[in-house]
């Protein structure tokens, strides 16, 4: 028998489980330093032509460069709008199938689009932990340019004059991680974008290190600003340099240090000079 106004027990289904939500294909393919693999392959389709014909990249002693293992690639550094991280980056990954880290300026970080696009290509702000976490714990190659914007803001009448390799920082770092660093020679750079003069009014009020007036704004007005000479490109890599020196010390001697961070410079300096001896043009090489 019912009683009026009892309440029926009603049986509910069990909840649904919730579907575990799928990753992000924006993230996915993004490492810690915001390199995108999807976005270095579309570079290098879009950069290809320009690598083989309008630059007409030659390599030679690519076979120096680790095929494993960390590695600090140390390269002289040239032109308004530097012509040769790009070039050296591509070459590396296309014919040994290695990705490279390029460190550089925190400026380039926080600039708007040019820094995202920048980290997404694999450039990463030049700080000694990050260096050493690229070589040491990750085995990756990270490419350093240790004339700085010093390198970059070369006027033309001083091209090929490598200046100071800064406090050699770069070598405390490869002994540290216990990594060999690998001189590259880079001719062409320095005439793909020359620097004629330099307005440092302009360069204050930007904010920026250097204001550059090239050969090309002159010859191609606005599109100057970014377009490139076709210089021939010729990069030459140099036997590795090892430190019999124990990885992770706290302290690593000053004078070591300096002495071999000029003799790295000075080896590439003479590498270039040995270069241009041989180079029978601009254009062609």
């Amino acid at each position: 028998m019912k009683t009026k106004g009892a309440l029926v027990p009603v049986s509910l289904p069990p909840p649904a489980e919730e579907p575990e939500p799928l990753p992000d294909p924006r993230r996915s393919d993004v490492d810690e330093w915001g390199r995108s693999q999807h976005m270095r392959e579309l570079a290098h389709r879009v950069y290809q032509p320009i690598y083989d014909n309008w630059f007409r990249v030659e390599w030679e002693g690519l076979e120096r460069v680790p095929t494993e293992g960390g590695a600090l690639l140390v390269a002289n550094h040239a032109g308004a709008v530097p012509s040769d991280a790009p070039a050296i980056m591509h070459g590396i990954e296309t014919e040994l199938g290695r990705p490279v880290y390029g460190l550089a300026d925190h400026f380039f970080k926080g600039a708007p689009v040019v820094g995202t696009l920048w980290a997404r290509n694999g450039g990463v702000v030049a700080h000694p932990d990050n260096a050493y976490r690229l070589l040491r714990e990750q085995d990756q190659l990270v490419l350093v340019f240790p004339e700085g914007s010093k390198g970059t803001a070369k006027t033309y009448s001083e091209r090929y004059r490598l200046r100071r390799f800064g406090r050699g920082g770069f070598v405390e770092i490869a002994m540290r991680a216990g990594v060999p660093i690998v001189p590259i020679a880079v001719v062409g750079a320095e005439e793909s974008m020359p620097i004629l003069f330099k307005l440092p009014s302009m360069a204050r009020a930007l904010g920026v290190p250097y204001f550059p007036v090239t050969a090309n704004m002159l010859a191609l007005g606005p599109l100057g600003v970014l377009a490139y000479f076709p210089a021939k490109f010729k990069l030459k890599v140099l036997d590795p340099v090892t430190f019999d020196v124990p990885p992770d010390q706290p302290r690593y001697s000053r004078s070591r240090i300096m002495d071999a961070s000029e003799a790295i410079r000075q080896q590439i300096q003479e590498a270039l000079h040995e270069m241009l001896k041989k180079r029978r043009s601009i254009w062609f090489g």
